[in-house]
């Protein structure tokens, strides 16, 4: 079984970093591969809406100058993905969004029909202050819409933490995590008996 996590963070090893790793922990310990892609280090374009990923129905996005036909591929491999954002504005980054739209509407277009339907989707958003929950909502739209199935934690999967390091003082964000990462393996080992 295989776990890959975005992170939408600008910095690759910050707190996002810190919470996927945490929700990776129990599925590592379960056998589970896990891997963390990050988004950052490299311009995203955002989805133009050009169509013609839905014209060639490969499941691919016509630009390939960036990460994001790397990442549908991993998406498409996986038995759960986690998508985690920084929260900019009380929404996600706009480098988690572009994985949102550009894969979303790529994968939705295949002729293979949806390869995400029925696989595992998880939110993780970290903020200063606010705007966690809106962010989390934002994630789990794309879960929704591609026929996924969505756990829950102890908490929301969201944690208050601004400067690198905070994270690791936030002990109920990291057992929500740890919970989270539980759910994930529990639920991907019934899906796939």
């Amino acid at each position: 079984m295989y776990v890959v996590a975005f992170n939408g963070s600008a910095r690759p090893e910050g707190n996002t970093a810190f919470f996927i790793e945490k929700a990776f922990e129990p599925l590592r310990a379960a056998g589970v591969e896990c891997e963390r892609v990050s988004l950052a280090g490299g311009v995203v374009r955002g989805c133009t809406a050009c169509m013609t990923c839905r014209e060639t129905g490969d499941g691919r996005c016509v630009y390939d100058d960036d990460i994001i036909n790397t990442c549908i591929e991993k998406m498409k491999r996986a038995d759960a993905i986690i998508i985690g954002s920084p929260v900019y504005f009380s929404d996600i980054t706009s480098e988690t969004k572009a994985l949102i739209d550009r894969a979303g509407y790529a994968i939705r277009g295949s002729e293979d029909g949806n390869p995400l339907s029925r696989k595992v989707g998880a939110g993780i958003s970290v903020a200063r202050r606010a705007g966690t929950v809106h962010a989390l909502q934002s994630i789990n739209q794309f879960f929704f819409i591609n026929d996924m199935v969505v756990p829950g934690s102890s908490y929301w999967n969201m944690s208050l933490s601004r400067a690198v390091g905070d994270g690791e003082q936030d002990t109920e964000g990291s057992n929500t995590m740890l919970r989270l990462g539980e759910n994930i393996a529990w639920l991907i080992k019934k899906l796939n008996n």
